[in-house]
């Protein structure tokens, strides 16, 4: 009973802090209703026995992505009358966008009814040990049958993150660069400057 509780009260705030999300106005506020459906998505999760799933729920999206995005949307400057203007220019796009997007869930729930999809069945390759955990099995895959996908995926990341490196260092021909040498022989005195202003004047620097 306490499971089917559980259930009903995680869709339902799942649901709901997803389309607050959606209408809220401040961006602020829509990245912290998308923490909240991403926290209830994971209590979902667990009821399943998918706690791997959930874990990188709660770590990866609420820990890494909705708090840079939080950060991003708090330091930009945003025009609120002007988003809600974009808002309603663009609204017939987003409606027809909508519709179409709900004619092809319609149609491939047809689809799927009338047996004109056949999905693969099993074949007991992937099976897990018998007591083992959806992690433990999540591994075994992960680094036995695919080791060599997982593995190329982190080189793809690997060179994603130099090169964006190498495109975003640039030596700027202006700057005289830094000398670490000459900052650490610098004296105490030679850094910091006693000044003593009179009262109601300015400092000369």
């Amino acid at each position: 009973m306490i499971h089917v509780f559980a259930f009903y009260l995680f869709a339902v705030l799942t649901i709901a802090s997803g389309a607050v999300t959606i209408l809220a106005r401040n961006p602020v506020h829509s990245v912290l209703w998308l923490i909240l459906a991403f926290f209830n998505a994971a209590g979902l999760m667990v009821l399943v026995g998918a706690e791997f799933i959930a874990m990188l729920l709660v770590i990866v999206y609420v820990g890494a992505v909705a708090v840079l995005f939080l950060f991003v949307v708090m330091m930009l400057d945003i025009d609120f009358a002007e988003l809600r203007a974009g808002f309603v220019k663009n609204f017939p796009l987003g409606m027809l966008i909508a519709v179409v997007l709900l004619a092809e869930i319609v149609l491939g729930v047809g689809a799927y009814k009338a047996g004109a999809m056949h999905l693969g069945t099993p074949d007991g390759t992937a099976i897990t040990a018998p007591g083992a955990s959806n992690i433990a099995a999540i591994g075994q895959l992960m680094y036995g049958r695919y080791l060599f996908l997982f593995e190329a995926s982190g080189l793809v990341l690997l060179v994603a993150m130099i090169g964006a490196i190498v495109l975003t260092h640039r030596q700027r021909s202006d700057s005289r660069g830094q000398n670490v040498a000459k900052q650490n022989a610098r004296r105490p005195d030679e850094a910091t400057i006693n000044m003593k202003p009179e009262v109601g004047k300015g400092m000369t620097l």
